[in-house]
């Protein structure tokens, strides 16, 4: 059934955003490795994180999963690891389901595994390119194959005796990355890997916390193979779930929103300086310290935006939020221009080409580009009939424009979001303050 959403008179509350996405996927696959149990408080609960658990799992660690505490949104989880000698075969086919997170870092982990393993996805998975990672992986000794002249999967990995590897990645990406050191763990040698552009670091954090020897220089992350050790992991609050709350406080014409308990690693939180660049009003008040991860309070409030150029090495670090900055463009003076972003045409759908469309329907004055868009603002938005074409990013981002536009917005497919965000819905309702 599509959702239906109709204009907010004004916008005010509080929200605490689910967590961190990418950081859960990485507690619960680095835990499987590591010695002794591993606690991780404050887990997404969503369809993605399902899977890297389910994976783990049919893999032979012991993983146990409790409801959350009355403060929290997410869950407990606890893994059990034995080292790499605590795997075992699996006895099915790994599914990764609709996480490209989980397929591309499980692989580098499956590569220094002594057995074999085939990796699958749904339709959007099949439809991403894998050779960025089976490239490095070769370079480093494993046999992993895929279909399409090795282009995508199904995966068929073969573990083997990896050796280290100097490898310069092609185009910035955390989960390239983090399958290249998750690999380099097990590997002979030392592993480096050289970045064009600085992406999120959580692994190279979370590694750290489990007595990984990484080092870090400039855009290049250098780790020593050697055992990790369990430890106690609280997600924070995702900053790209955060990201769509943020626009629409700042353009909405009477709103102010306060955003509880995000991640603020300065290379997640790209969106911040975005959007303090458009003019948007944003404060932020840090809270201590607990673990690896820095985390704040963020407030936000309606402000006049100005259009910017949105290009380079800030790509990396706003790549998810692209969809709700191209909604920020339409309610900002001048053109936006978003370039240097070729990698959204490969995520859960083309996004440049999903966002373009989607906005365009709700009388966006808005342009694709090859590797990017351009926006012309500002824009009075009319509610239309739109797809989130089972992309979770175009959901979030048709759901915020509908109570910025004028009369009734349809959003077809917008169980979609429930892969990092079960409870978008009833969030954006509760925020209505007329």
């Amino acid at each position: 059934m599509p959702y239906q959403v109709t204009p907010a008179e004004a916008i005010e509350g509080e929200i605490q955003p689910p967590s961190d996405k990418s950081i859960s996927h990485r507690a619960v696959i680095l835990g499987s490795l590591a010695h002794g149990v591993t606690t991780v408080t404050n887990f997404l609960h969503g369809a993605d994180t399902a899977a890297s658990i389910s994976c783990v799992r049919a893999l032979g660690i012991d993983i146990r999963v409790e409801e959350p505490s009355p403060d929290s949104r997410g869950l407990n989880v606890t893994v059990q690891g034995h080292g790499h000698e605590g795997f075992r075969e699996p006895e099915q086919v790994l599914d990764v389901r609709n996480s490209g997170t989980t397929i591309r870092i499980l692989s580098g982990l499956l590569a220094s595994l002594p057995f074999t393993s085939v990796v699958t996805g749904d339709h959007s998975i099949l439809q991403r390119p894998m050779d960025r990672i089976i490239e490095p992986l070769r370079l480093m000794g494993a046999d992993i194959r895929g279909r399409d002249g090795d282009r995508y999967a199904p995966l068929t990995i073969r573990g083997a005796a990896l050796r280290g590897v100097d490898y310069a990645m092609p185009v910035a990406s955390a989960q390239v990355k983090s399958c290249i050191l998750l690999a380099g763990l097990g590997a002979q040698g030392p592993t480096l890997v050289r970045e064009p552009a600085p992406s999120r670091d959580s692994a190279e954090r979370m590694l750290r916390a489990m007595g990984a020897r990484v080092s870090v220089n400039g855009n290049n992350v250098a780790v020593e193979p050697g055992p990790l050790h369990a430890a106690h992991f609280r997600v924070p609050g995702d900053a790209s779930s955060a990201a769509p709350w943020m626009v629409l406080a700042a353009t909405h014409p009477s709103a102010r929103l306060h955003i509880r308990g995000v991640g603020i690693n300065p290379r997640r939180i790209g969106i911040v300086g975005v959007l303090r660049s458009m003019g948007a009003k944003i404060t932020i008040q840090e809270r201590a310290a607990g673990g690896p991860m820095p985390v704040a309070d963020i407030s936000v409030e309606t402000a006049r935006l100005t259009a910017v150029s949105i290009h380079g090495d800030i790509i990396p670090n706003v790549i998810d939020e692209i969809p709700i900055l191209a909604l920020a463009a339409t309610q900002a003076d001048g053109e936006t221009i978003i370039r240097d972003a070729a990698e959204l045409r490969v995520k859960e759908s083309d996004r440049i080409k999903t966002t373009v469309a989607e906005l365009r329907k709700l009388g966006a004055d808005i342009e694709e580009l090859p590797d990017g868009m351009i926006i012309r603002g500002p824009t009075k938005l009319k509610g239309a009939p739109c797809c989130s074409h089972g992309d979770h990013r175009i959901a979030m981002t048709l759901g915020i424009a509908g109570l910025l536009a004028q009369g009734e917005t349809l959003i077809h497919d917008p169980e979609c979001v429930d892969v990092s965000y079960p409870g978008f819905w009833e969030d954006l309702e509760s925020l209505r303050a007329g």
